[in-house]
């Protein structure tokens, strides 16, 4: 028969904001606290790096850790993951069937990325230029096809929903052009960026200095075209236009796929989740709307800001002021103010 286990306070997941707010709990006189975090993985990646790995400018093994090394010494690290939320009951299920009650939940679980959502991508991943910086695996091919490209259409993307980090998609980008120009095969090179917005970015004034920066570098930007298949065996890539449901084939020579990404599947259909499937909390006090003694931080609520670590480092803070006010069920003291 599955365990059943208790904890004060309980984090679902281990990766950037769990062990922040976990490590914000447990240090200093709160290091007696009862504090448990589940989390499968037995790996921890600071992926904001694998940018400058694709780049060529940084080793992917320097992003890897250990999840013990990371872990808060003073947590309880439960090593599974979550099936199903309960919170009218306090309680969770784990995929090992163990039922894990707590007095209060932390949801810190991340984003999805969904390989699959574009036909073609996974079986052409790592192959003849088709290349990703978001994942350990396959952020490897994005620096060989920029050290092999000889010149041709290098294309990049970003896709509609919901994206780790706003800017990513075009950073490797920018990389890219600088490393053609020293390889000599700039002028042998058209850089195109396909992406589902209606702009180069949605926040002023990087907005104008990022159109500037693409008009100098020469960048095609289509904006509103979404990528929705590979051809591999051709090296066709299938924008949809999203305004008018055009199908546009394009050839490239070099591609970087943003996949698209959104919420975890056991957390999307939870009764944690809004409509869209993100956890849903105030946007200041990062408390449930519905369950008062849950909160979430990080890409997996429904925040309307951009999904960084960077936002976690403003979050985490705020998170643990309100939580300990609420164990005391004084008002709660502190306010998100949207920075990412």
């Amino acid at each position: 028969m599955a365990n059943n286990v208790h904890h004060n306070i309980v984090i679902v997941g281990g990766g950037t904001a769990g062990i922040t707010v976990a490590a914000q709990l447990t240090r200093g006189w709160f290091r007696r606290r009862d504090v448990a975090v589940i989390e499968p993985s037995d790996k921890h990646y600071y992926q904001p790096l694998w940018t400058l790995v694709g780049a060529g400018l940084a080793r992917k093994e320097a992003t890897e850790r250990s999840e013990a090394k990371v872990m808060p010494r003073k947590a309880t690290w439960i090593r599974d993951a979550v099936a199903e939320f309960r919170p009218a009951e306090n309680a969770l299920v784990t995929k090992d069937g163990t039922t894990v009650t707590y007095d209060w939940l932390i949801v810190a679980a991340g984003l999805q990325i969904n390989w699959d959502g574009i036909p073609g991508l996974r079986d052409s991943i790592g192959k003849e230029g088709v290349c990703s910086n978001y994942s350990f695996a396959t952020v490897d091919s994005t620096w060989e096809a920029i050290r092999n490209f000889s010149g041709g259409t290098a294309l990049f993307t970003h896709p509609s929903g919901a994206v780790k980090c706003g800017g990513a998609p075009q950073k490797i980008m920018y990389l890219a052009d600088d490393r053609f120009r020293q390889a000599g095969v700039r002028d042998k090179t058209k850089i195109v960026f396909a992406t589902a917005l209606p702009e180069i970015f949605a926040v002023e004034p990087y907005k104008t200095t990022l159109d500037g920066v693409v008009a100098r570098k020469q960048i095609d930007c289509r904006f509103r075209h979404e990528l929705v298949e590979i051809q591999a065996s051709s090296k066709t890539a299938v924008l949809k236009n999203l305004d008018t449901g055009e199908l546009v084939p394009m050839h490239y020579d070099l591609l970087h796929v943003t996949p698209p990404m959104g919420p975890p599947s056991f957390l999307a259909h939870s009764p944690l989740a809004d409509e869209q499937g993100w956890v849903d909390v105030d946007k200041e006090t990062l408390r449930h709307r519905r369950y008062a003694n849950v909160f979430a931080l990080g890409d997996c609520s429904n925040l309307p800001t951009s999904k960084t670590g960077a936002a976690i480092r403003k979050q985490a803070p705020v998170l643990v002021k309100n939580l300990l006010a609420a164990m005391k069920s004084q008002p709660l003291p502190a306010r998100y103010e949207g920075y990412t």
